[in-house]
């Protein structure tokens, strides 16, 4: 992923509203994000792989931050 993809993904985690980042299950969260993504720039299939990847690897920071209130 390119630093540029991570800082959006990260843009758009922090847009979220709280109770979306904490109430969706993993898959879903990580599909969602994932979409957005790809609603916001031209995401090719591998960049897109990578960026679920890394979104599932992140998942409990992502929930740590919404529910701490420090997203």
């Amino acid at each position: 992923m390119t630093p540029a993809t991570i800082h959006q993904l990260w843009s758009l985690v922090s847009d979220s509203q709280i109770q979306s980042l904490l109430s969706l299950d993993d898959a879903t969260l990580a599909q969602r994000l994932v979409g957005q993504l790809a609603a916001r720039r031209a995401l090719p299939d591998p960049e897109a792989i990578a960026a679920r990847d890394y979104i599932h690897s992140k998942l409990s920071l992502i929930r740590d931050l919404a529910a701490d209130g420090g997203i």
